[in-house]
């Protein structure tokens, strides 16, 4: 196995336009998140950048950036087209699908993703936790995941994700961390599938593979990283990484 972790990432955004450069302690986000990847340890990275200004960064610091085309339409297309570019010759088997918006990620929880993956013999692998927070619970911004697990309760495979509070009755509700892991040929195939009417539904991408009959294996962590999308979360995510 040769794992490669790729970051995708662009300057627009409708809650906080030029997100990936925005100031964290002296040093823009995106680099933040390169960072906790290269801690993880577990292959190269690399950041898919939609604007030369976030290949700048990037480079600045010592690491390796690619050039993607600015109008792809999700974070997914824009990391499989980043490795047509760096890697056309498949030496990467394995993609880790790290957002660029994510700066206080545990590297140990982008291990976990990979060990999933190989442990069900799954096409894709993503995280969850558990909800302890009422309000989270019938909230459609956090992300539910279904999920079948192992006797480890720390591992299993996804059977549905939404937002609707699910499953019903008593018991924990899984918020979805949005880190993903492929095979390199699942990806290949991913993007290639045209959106499907779940997917379209509840506005949820990885629908698309459940649809299709790929299997999505999960693991669990304790908890959530901070996902920066506003200039709120900006300065919880600086208030973080000042400590």
């Amino acid at each position: 196995m040769s794992p490669i972790i790729v970051i995708p990432a662009r300057m627009a955004s409708s809650r906080l336009p030029g997100k990936p450069l925005a100031d964290i302690c002296g040093e823009p986000m995106i680099v933040h998140v390169w960072r906790r990847a290269m801690e993880a340890g577990v292959g190269a990275v690399v950041v898919a950048a939609a604007e030369t200004e976030i290949v700048e960064a990037i480079r600045a610091v010592g690491g390796q950036a690619v050039m993607t085309d600015a109008d792809l339409p999700s974070g997914s297309d824009r990391v499989d087209q980043a490795l047509s570019r760096i890697d056309p010759d498949g030496g990467h088997d394995v993609v880790i699908n790290l957002q660029g918006d994510l700066p206080t990620v545990n590297p140990q929880a982008i291990r976990d993703a990979l060990v999933a993956l190989n442990r069900h013999e799954a096409d894709i692998s993503t995280l969850v936790a558990e909800i302890h927070y009422e309000r989270e619970r019938d909230d459609p911004n956090v992300v539910k995941a279904v999920v079948a697990w192992d006797e480890s309760a720390r591992l299993g495979h996804a059977l549905y994700f939404s937002r609707a509070t699910v499953p019903s009755g008593d018991g924990p509700l899984w918020h979805h961390v949005g880190l993903y892991v492929y095979r390199r040929a699942a990806l290949t195939r991913f993007v290639g599938l045209a959106v499907s009417p779940l997917e379209r539904r509840e506005r949820l991408e990885q629908l698309r593979a459940l649809e299709a009959g790929m299997k999505i294996a999960v693991a669990r962590v304790d908890s959530i990283p901070l996902g920066v999308d506003t200039p709120a979360d900006l300065e919880r995510a600086r208030a973080l990484l000042a400590k």
